[in-house]
C-alpha cells in the first residue's frame, strides 16, 4: 500500500478550473490590449477564457507574487517599466520605471519583498521594493553588465533573464549579449546587488534562459544563438556556476532559436522550446542532475513557441506560440516524460508568455 505521506498523483491533482495569464504584444499588428485572462480544467487541459486586464503596454512577461495575490508584468518597452497588478479585482497597481529598454522578464524574490527585472535592450537588470499591498515602490537598484565584452555578432550586453537560486542565496542573471551568467548576492534590506561570481558560456553561445534542476546543485542553459543546450553546476555556498559542455537541441542545422527549458516537479525530464524548429525537445535527466540525454523533439503544433510553462503539478505544459497566437497544452507522463496534445490549440493574440497557477 502506498504510504501516507506520499498520495497518489490522482490525489494531488486538483478539481476545478485554475487560472492562467496570458503575455502578449500589445503593440504588435494582431496583439492583444493587454494581460489575457483564462481557466484551464487541470484534468483535460481545456482553456477557456474570461476576459483581459486592459492598460498594460507589451506585457509580454508575467510572475506572480509568492503569496498569489498580486501579479507582475515587464512592459517591453524602449521606456521599460513594470506593472503591478491585484488579482482580486484586476485594479493595475501602478508601474515603475526599469531604468532601461526592453525588459523581456521578471521574477519576485521568494521572500516576497524584491522584485528583479531584465533589462534586454540596455543589458541590465533592475531591483524593486514590493510594499505589504503587493505595489511597486522606486527603484532600489540598476546594474548594468558593462563587462565581458559582447559575444561574436553581438553589439552590446543583453540581459534575458533574472531569477533567485533554490538556495536562496544568490541571484542570477543571464546575458545573451555577454555570454555570461552573473551572480549576485541580494542586500535584503537596502534592495541592492553586489556581484559575487561570474560563468561564461563558449562564445556566440548567446544564453537566454537557465532552469535549475529541484536538487538545487545543477542547472540547465538554453543557448538561442548557436542552438544549443548545457548543463551548468552551482555551488550553493560561492554561488559560483560551471557551464558544462555544448549539447545538441536534437533539431537538426537549421537556426532553431532554442527560448526556454523546463524541468519536472519529479527532477526526470527537461523540455525545451525550439522556436525555429516548431518543437519541443525532451531529455531525460540522470546522474541526480548532473547529466542530460537527448529522447526526441516533438511538434508544438505552434509557430515560434516563445515560452513554456508548466501547472504547479507538473502533469499539464503550456507552450505560447507568438506567430500562430495559439497556446498548446500537452498532458505530461510522469513516469515516461511523454508529451501528448490535449485537444486544439487555444487562440491567444501574439502569445509570448502562458503563466498557470
Amino acid at each position: 500500500p502506498e504510504a501516507s505521506t506520499s498520495p497518489s498523483r490522482e490525489a494531488r491533482r486538483p478539481s476545478g478550473p485554475r487560472p492562467l495569464y496570458l503575455g502578449t504584444y500589445t503593440s504588435a499588428e494582431g496583439g492583444g490590449e493587454g494581460i489575457g485572462l483564462a481557466t484551464y480544467d487541470p484534468a483535460t487541459g481545456r482553456i477557456t477564457g474570461t476576459g483581459t486586464v486592459p492598460g498594460v503596454g507589451d506585457p509580454s512577461y508575467l510572475a506572480v507574487h509568492p503569496d498569489r495575490r498580486t501579479l507582475y508584468a515587464v512592459d517591453e518597452r524602449e521606456d521599460g517599466a513594470v506593472t503591478a497588478v491585484r488579482l482580486s479585482d484586476r485594479k493595475i497597481l501602478g508601474s515603475r520605471s526599469t531604468g532601461g529598454a526592453a525588459p523581456c522578464h521578471l521574477s519576485v524574490h521568494p521572500g516576497g519583498r524584491w522584485l528583479f527585472s531584465a533589462n534586454y535592450g540596455s543589458g541590465s537588470v533592475a531591483v524593486h521594493p514590493i510594499d505589504a499591498s503587493g505595489a511597486l515602490g522606486e527603484r532600489s537598484d540598476l546594474v548594468t553588465h558593462s563587462s565581458p565584452p559582447p559575444g561574436p555578432g553581438q553589439e552590446g550586453p543583453h540581459a534575458h533573464q533574472i531569477i533567485t537560486s533554490p538556495d536562496g542565496g544568490h541571484v542570477l542573471a543571464v546575458d545573451l549579449g555577454t555570454d555570461t551568467v552573473y551572480t549576485y548576492r541580494l542586500d535584503e534590506r537596502a534592495g541592492r546587488l553586489t556581484e559575487v561570481a561570474r560563468a561564461q558560456t563558449r562564445p556566440g553561445a548567446g544564453p537566454r534562459h537557465l532552469t535549475f534542476h529541484p536538487g538545487g546543485r545543477y542547472a540547465y542553459v538554453a543557448d538561442e544563438v548557436d542552438n544549443t543546450v548545457a548543463v551548468c553546476s552551482y555551488d550553493p555556498a560561492s554561488g559560483r556556476v560551471r557551464v558544462g559542455e555544448a549539447q545538441s537541441t536534437g533539431t537538426g542545422s537549421g537556426t532553431s532559436y532554442p527560448a526556454q527549458i523546463l524541468v519536472t516537479p519529479n527532477g526526470r525530464y527537461a523540455y525545451l522550446a525550439n522556436r525555429g524548429h516548431n518543437s519541443l525537445t525532451r531529455y531525460a535527466i540522470e546522474a541526480d542532475g548532473a547529466r542530460l540525454r537527448l529522447l526526441d523533439t516533438v511538434p508544438v503544433d505552434g509557430d515560434f513557441p516563445r515560452q513554456i510553462a508548466l501547472s504547479p503539478e507538473g502533469t499539464l505544459l503550456f507552450a505560447a506560440n507568438q506567430k500562430s497566437s495559439t497556446v498548446t497544452v500537452f498532458h505530461v507522463d510522469e513516469a515516461s516524460g511523454t508529451l501528448r496534445r490535449a485537444g486544439e490549440p487555444y487562440p491567444s493574440p501574439v502569445a509570448v508568455c502562458a503563466l498557470p497557477l
